[in-house]
């Protein structure tokens, strides 16, 4: 097995059969915990007929979702159109194939691994951009090009906390990270920047969870969708799978952005009282991330798009550059 499994080939495909699964299950009960959890925090049941608690209600949602037909509208491109929603699928899927999940657990190991998956998550906006825009829906348009806008000003403080982590790393590999975190979570050493990066780093830790609930046009930065203003945004014209590829992409987003925090901050697959390490602590962390984007999308209501961007431009980012200037200084002289 193990000499199968050593063609990178075969190691490739296998991955990537792995990772289309989980994609597809984790998108589907993701949304069932999110059901629940409003319910619970709104004072409701939540779904409730389908199987035990609701359990197979995702697996009939999907059924539906499969059976009915993809409407395309007149007068819209027919090919972008269908197209869009197989395009934001494949950023998420390509970011998973980079994460460390643990310390032998990780489909391609590469030097830049961290930088890749800001690069394909810019892919994804162009995505959103394109399934609006060939929508030919004035509420489309108007969601893709707040999309675009809001992308565009999140991703600079989410880079320039980057930097900053990388300026403690020593390197841009999500895995070299991991390891550098690794040890008891209470052994860290302010003055030489040791220790789970939440400890040392917890403005960074802050400024980068923020921006990445508003990079997955999460609630209270929903305002791509803004079901009260554009109808379902950029998903309007939408129906069948093409609706459901783009739900499944901004769930495959959620993942990336909470196995990108726990990688750069809470120590990657390392246990906080010095257990056996495993992706079991990886994956408790990452849906302990996942719930608190949910409790945050359903207890805080949706902002104004120019507040939003105004706390990007004239907030987050100058938070972030004397932050970085800070480390800088604190790694060049201690």
């Amino acid at each position: 097995m193990n000499d199968i499994m050593a063609n990178p080939l075969v190691r490739a495909l296998v991955y990537m059969i792995g990772l289309i699964a989980f994609a597809g299950l984790n998108a589907a009960y993701l949304v069932w915990c999110e059901r629940k959890g409003a319910a619970r925090i709104q004072r409701r049941t939540g779904p409730c007929e389908v199987g035990w608690a609701g359990l197979l209600q995702p697996l009939a949602d999907g059924l539906k979702l499969m059976t009915k037909q993809l409407l395309v509208p007149d007068g819209v491109d027919a090919a972008l159109f269908r197209l869009a929603p197989i395009l934001a699928m494949l950023p998420g899927m390509v970011s998973l194939a980079v994460v460390p999940f643990s310390d032998t657990l990780q489909a391609r190991e590469m030097e830049l691994s961290a930088l890749l998956i800001f690069a394909f998550a810019s892919i994804g906006m162009l995505c959103v951009l394109l399934g609006g825009w060939a929508s030919g829906n004035k509420f489309a348009i108007i969601s893709s090009a707040r999309a675009v806008s809001q992308n565009l000003a999140y991703e600079i403080p989410m880079l320039l906390t980057l930097i900053t982590i990388a300026f403690i790393s020593g390197s841009l590999n999500l895995r070299d990270i991991a390891l550098e975190q690794q040890g008891n979570v209470f052994h860290w050493n302010l003055f030489r920047l040791e220790g789970w990066h939440i400890i040392t780093m917890w403005i960074s830790f802050i400024i980068f969870f923020i921006c990445s609930i508003a990079e997955t046009n999460r609630a209270p930065f929903d305002l791509a969708e803004a079901e009260s203003e554009l109808v379902a945004g950029y998903m309007t014209e939408y129906s069948s799978m093409g609706y459901g590829l783009f739900m499944m992409a901004e769930y495959i987003n959620i993942v990336v952005g909470a196995c990108l925090t726990t990688v750069l901050f809470l120590g990657g697959w390392g246990c906080p009282f010095g257990l056996a390490p495993g992706w079991w602590w990886f994956a408790l962390k990452i849906y302990l991330l996942i719930f608190t984007i949910i409790w945050v999308r359903w207890t805080y209501p949706r902002t104004q798009i120019y507040r939003l961007l105004n706390l990007s431009w004239k907030v987050m980012i100058p938070f972030s550059l004397v932050n970085l200037l800070i480390t800088a200084g604190l790694v060049k002289f201690l």
